[in-house]
């Protein structure tokens, strides 16, 4: 039986700060403000964003 939320499915936010070479501050706020990716918040206060949620946000930032 496939796992639909496999845990590689999912990026924390420092794989993503890492991808695209931001500071924490910078990504944070992106979030709050609701200009970043969605994401989902962990019981324990992490957030993890799903791959496919990520690509859809990043092809949204392309520049024509």
């Amino acid at each position: 039986m496939a796992n639909d939320h496999a845990s590689d499915d999912f990026l924390t936010i420092a794989d993503c700060r890492r991808i695209l070479r931001v500071p924490r501050s910078t990504f944070y706020r992106w979030l709050a403000s609701g200009k970043g990716p969605k994401s989902y918040r962990l019981p324990n206060g992490e957030r993890r964003i799903n791959r496919n949620d990520w690509v859809k946000w990043l092809e949204g930032q392309k520049l024509d």
